[in-house]
């Protein structure tokens, strides 16, 4: 008889694994390509941002785009419900902490204006930037031609968890009519397995978001109990990538999208095999992020279960210090792309690609091994920001 504890095992977050320098040579890091694809886009970093409202506005969207990173507007967030948006946002902002839930739920429960779409994606397309949009299943299909008329050049689906089959007593989303129909590149999630990865892949998707859960501002792990630890789902669906190419030749860009701090995870995040790393708390303590200073996740205004909550990030720096440095803290949060490309160099990667063949190990040690002094501080006596 099979037991269940057999179907019990190991899996592994970023924190648990390392990067080892086993080639044989080093680049110069000056060197380095860092540029990713997306659908036929190269783009130029594989840094997104993710589709939340303390993170992405439309001008933030340009700031950000002009630094390299691709930001998705979350359509069903404030934005495209208030014209006055910002005044919505300095409301949550300034919220006690025992009302910020209730008030984002009266705020978030006002209609979507059709308009405001429109409007929108008209903003960011004004920054000469690539234009990004998340929309939720359930209207995906209803506002593509929308989305598609007014010049958006990504559509991203997204649940908390993305399935082919829904038994309910709404119509689910066919995935497939919507790739068949829209003109844009399709992006669904979120995902953590290989088998789901792989059967997203042949509805005609151009990218796929993994990760459940491991967000600086998301409590789905505690409220459903739901995740997988983000070294492991990233290599999971990144074997479904590969044997999708291998029956097919076409190669559909992953997402890691959660659960990343700083630069390392960004760097760590590559290697396990993801094409692009998505970025919220972070970019969120960006000088000019719309949540000054505080970020929240997509699920928190849930009216009947909330599964977010509001975090105090802080500002740390403009987006050009946090994307391109220079770096004034030791910490990982400034300067990404110069971290990335001096990873790569040190691993001899010369791209994307070569930094996604970079020998990943098991490493629980890895973020205390020799460092007395880090977790004394780390402890209060003497903490670093």
């Amino acid at each position: 008889m099979k037991l269940r504890s057999d179907n019990l095992r190991k899996t592994y977050g970023f924190d648990e694994i390392s990067l080892s320098p086993s080639s044989i040579k080093t680049v110069d890091p000056n060197l380095c390509n860092v540029s990713s694809t997306l659908a036929s886009y190269k783009l130029k970093t594989p840094l997104m941002a993710s589709a939340m409202d303390g993170v992405v506005s439309p001008k933030s969207a340009i700031e950000l785009g002009k630094q390299g990173v691709l930001a998705v507007l979350n359509l069903h967030g404030l934005w495209t419900k208030y014209e006055d948006a910002e005044s919505r946002l300095k409301e949550i902002a300034e919220a006690k902490d025992n009302e910020f839930v209730s008030l984002m739920q009266k705020l978030y429960t006002a209609p979507i204006k059709e308009n405001l779409i429109g409007q929108r994606i008209s903003e960011i397309k004004q920054g000469n930037v690539p234009v990004a949009v998340s929309s939720i299943p359930q209207d995906a299909l209803k506002f593509e031609s929308l989305i598609y008329l007014a010049g958006a050049d990504f559509l991203f689906v997204q649940s908390t968890v993305t399935s082919l089959e829904h038994i309910g007593s709404g119509e689910s989303l066919d995935i497939a009519k919507l790739c068949n129909k829209s003109k844009m590149p399709i992006i669904i999630g979120n995902c953590v397995t290989y088998n789901v990865a792989l059967e997203l892949m042949k509805t005609g998707v151009s990218a796929i978001l993994v990760g459940i859960g491991p967000g600086a501002a998301c409590t789905s792990r505690g409220v459903l109990g739901i995740g997988v630890p983000m070294a492991t789902t990233i290599m999971d669906c990144v074997d479904a990538r590969d044997q999708y190419f291998h029956e097919t030749g076409k190669r559909i860009a992953i997402i890691a999208d959660g659960g990343i701090i700083n630069s390392g995870d960004v760097c760590k995040s590559i290697a396990c095999g993801a094409d692009f790393a998505m970025l919220g708390s972070l970019f969120a303590k960006a000088q000019g992020a719309p949540g000054s200073g505080y970020h929240w996740g997509m699920a928190t205004p849930s009216p009947v279960l909330p599964r977010g909550t509001r975090v105090k990030v802080g500002t740390i720096g403009t987006y050009e210090q946090l994307i391109h440095g220079p770096a004034a803290l030791d910490n990982g949060f400034h300067n990404i792309i110069g971290a990335l490309k001096t990873s790569m160099g040190t691993l001899g990667a010369k791209d994307i690609l070569e930094m996604q063949k970079t020998e990943v190990i098991i490493a629980q040690s890895i973020l205390t091994e020799g460092k007395v002094y880090q977790s004394a501080q780390k402890l209060g006596m003497g903490s670093r920001s």
